[in-house]
């Protein structure tokens, strides 16, 4: 660790710390227009007391901005759900966008504008849902005004996410993400703390209050293994020996969990829909079903929930790692797995080891998803504190990739100052 500041704070690395400060100017800048309130949405306020439900969330990721509702209340969710299916569409589903994907550097190019484009139409269609259903009373003007502010408060995330990419320490847009639900943090914690203690007469709260905190530890060691976890499969290739190569084993790695968080917003975001739409017609019947039978505090509700993330892991995992190409890619690189024979045998075994460790993937993640909410469940907390998996889950996975990049940042430069020297 002091190895690292020190080579840091090296004359050498001069850039790579104007890339750490321009960062951090762009996260500031994020904090700072998350706590600024939209001037005429203030006086409804008072109609979000209610709790949010499954769109804590997006509340999350957005630093808190949604309960708020500020000039960055929708942050860049928008944007992760447009990148997201756009993602599904390279797949094989649609020829058009496969092909993008096969021209290289041009077709990525023309994904990146169609995610923008989608990102913003989604933006102004979610900013412009979420004032009609929580922002009672307001006029069609004020209703048209905060959704086109709302819409461009996600435009310019979306930019300073890119302008991180390209002259910060990279991953733009995860480290905005990651940015809001750790600006969340001290809040999640106070009402943990002040539902828990405070408002309780005996020491049953400090002790739920202990039990909360060592959950949340837990949940922090359970994500890092899911992240760094994969099962390697043996790699041997016909035009290559072990001797040649000082007998090092290649491995085609499947990570634990492949999907990330891609299957918990999957599965959150199908369950708000029915909780918005009932708050947008506001028929109290169906608010009574919904927070009786799909809210993620009845039981049904939960179990949807879990069933959800299993098949999203499920099918998110077999969308991106192929097994059909990843045999063809490794019989065209002359490789195949010792002990099975190249085409459907080798497809079939990868198609069978993928599923077995993805499946074991989903589960971590359940439980990793699911555990702040039933501990809220039983000690009666609110829906603010339950997402509190979910938010570790992205912190976590978002905090490992940058620091491998910031490692590699510094190998590099290391590798270059020796180049030089010679």
């Amino acid at each position: 660790m002091f190895a690292k500041i020190k080579q840091l704070l090296s004359p050498e690395n001069k850039d790579l710390r104007k890339r750490i400060l321009f960062t951090l100017a762009c996260l500031a800048i994020f904090g700072l227009g998350s706590n600024v309130t939209i001037p005429w949405a203030n006086k409804y306020l008072d109609y979000m007391t209610q709790e949010l439900g499954f769109l804590e969330i997006f509340n999350l990721m957005s630093g808190g901005g949604l309960k708020s509702f500020s000039i960055f209340a929708l942050g860049v969710s928008p944007y992760i759900t447009a990148s997201i299916i756009t993602q599904l569409l390279q797949m094989d589903i649609i020829p058009y966008f496969k092909e993008l994907k096969e021209e290289g550097y041009t077709g990525r190019q023309k994904i990146n504008k169609i995610t923008r484009w989608l990102g913003i139409i989604f933006a102004f269609v979610q900013a412009y849902v979420l004032t009609i259903a929580y922002m009672k009373n307001m006029t069609s003007a004020e209703i048209l005004k905060t959704t086109l502010v709302m819409t461009a408060g996600t435009c310019f995330l979306i930019w300073i996410g890119d302008q991180i990419t390209q002259k910060g320490i990279g991953n733009g847009t995860s480290l905005l993400i990651m940015a809001g639900i750790v600006r969340s943090m001290p809040t999640t914690f106070t009402s943990a703390y002040t539902e828990l203690v405070a408002n309780s007469t005996n020491s049953v709260g400090i002790i739920l209050f202990i039990l909360f905190i060592l959950i949340y530890l837990l949940i922090i060691v359970g994500v890092v293994y899911t992240q760094i976890a994969e099962r390697r499969i043996p790699i041997q290739y016909s035009n290559r020996t072990n001797v040649a190569y000082g007998k090092e084993q290649s491995f085609l790695p499947i990570k634990l969990n492949a999907a990330n968080v891609i299957p918990v917003i999957f599965a959150s975001t199908l369950i708000t829909i029915p909780v918005t739409v009932v708050n947008l017609i506001n028929n109290q019947d169906a608010i009574n079903f919904v927070n009786n039978y799909i809210n993620y505090t009845s039981w049904t509700g939960m179990i949807l929930y879990i069933a959800l993330i299993m098949f999203f892991g499920y099918f998110y995992t077999m969308l991106q790692m192929n097994p059909e190409e990843m045999s063809k890619n490794l019989n065209k690189a002359g490789g195949y797995i010792p002990g099975i024979r190249p085409g459907a045998d080798t497809q079939k075994y990868i198609s069978s080891t993928l599923g077995r460790v993805t499946f074991v993937g989903s589960i971590l993640l359940v439980i990793i998803a699911i555990l702040p909410i039933l501990f809220s469940k039983f000690s009666g907390l609110s829906s603010s504190v339950t997402i509190g998996g979910t938010g570790l889950l992205i912190v976590v996975g978002v905090a490992i990739e940058t620091n491998k990049q910031f490692e590699s940042s510094l190998i590099s430069r290391s590798y270059k100052k020796g180049y030089r020297r010679r």
